[in-house]
This record gives C-alpha cells, sequence and structure tokens, in this order.
C-alpha cells in the first residue's frame, strides 16, 4: 500500500512530496513538543514516509528545530515553513530512510483509520479531551506497537 503522498504549508512556500508504505493517520500525539509546534486538537499526527523518496520546492523556506528535553536537545529535527510557521515533517537521524510528516501538512487525501492510538496523554494538557472510538487504544506513554507494527496487524500493508 505504498502511496505517493503530496504536502506543502499553508503559505505554498514549501511542497513536498514523498512514498509511504505507511500512510493511515492513526497516531495522535499529546506530548507537550507535538501539541505546540504543530498544534491542532491538542494533538499531532505524524505519518511516515521513505526519505530517499523525499522531493522538495522551496528548500530554502524550511527551517529546523530541535526541541529541548530534559537531558539536552532532542535529535530530532523538526522542518518548518520559515514564512508562515506551517509544521512539515520530523527527521530523526537514528532512523535515517524514514521522515515523519506531520498529516496536518498533506495535501492527499490519506486513509482514514479504523481506530487511532492515542499517546503520551501523560502530557495532555487539562482542557483536551481526547476523542476515543471503541476500538482506541490509549497510553500514557509510547505505544507498545511501532507504526508498521500497526499498519500490519489492522491490515493496512501492500502484499
Amino acid at each position: 500500500m505504498t502511496m505517493r503522498l503530496e504536502g506543502s504549508c499553508h503559505c505554498g512556500a514549501v511542497r513536498f512530496s514523498c512514498d509511504s508504505p505507511h500512510p493511515v493517520p492513526y497516531q495522535r500525539c499529546y506530548c507537550s513538543i507535538c501539541r505546540k509546534t504543530a498544534g491542532g486538537g491538542g494533538y499531532a499526527i505524524n505519518i511516515m514516509g521513505l526519505t530517499d523518496t523525499l522531493d522538495v520546492k522551496g528548500e530554502e523556506n524550511i527551517t529546523m528545530f530541535h526541541a529541548r528535553m530534559k537531558d539536552g536537545l532532542s535529535e530530532g529535527e523538526r522542518r518548518f515553513c520559515s514564512t508562515c510557521g506551517s509544521a512539515l515533517w520530523v527527521y530523526d537521524p537514528n532512523w535515517p530512510v524514514l521522515i515523519h510528516p506531520f498529516a496536518s501538512a498533506i495535501d492527499t487525501d490519506l486513509p482514514k483509520p479504523d481506530e487511532s492510538t492515542h499517546l503520551m496523554l501523560d502530557f495532555k494538557p487539562g482542557w483536551v479531551e481526547p476523542q476515543l472510538g471503541p476500538r482506541d487504544k490509549t497510553f500514557p506513554r509510547y505505544p507498545d506497537e511501532s507504526i508498521a507494527q500497526w499498519h500490519e496487524r489492522t491490515g493496512n500493508v501492500s502484499d
């Protein structure tokens, strides 16, 4: 189920595309980094793309941010449009073959998940009430399965 994803920022200064073997936006992250840098309902949704298929137009309009952690700066590189501030994707050098576009930046019509994984709930603010479906899973911190494992379990993979 590899899907070509097309994405952009709000102002149009940055456009990008990549192939994704796992395009279903099922994970809703409530950590303070995702909430505050990407916004949207108190959470952000990342999906998976393949780094070697990334094609960017307007790269000169991209800025990078490393989140502050308790023990220093995160290795994860969050890419944003320097013109309008739209969150675009996260790249982590620990997994160099992957990028994680924010679903909010994707213009391609994405598949709707039958269930969602709500993670980092220990960090959600009090005003956020997670909208849980009957099959949704919740985790105080990290989930017990990866993006690839979730796609395989739910049958959202190519043969």
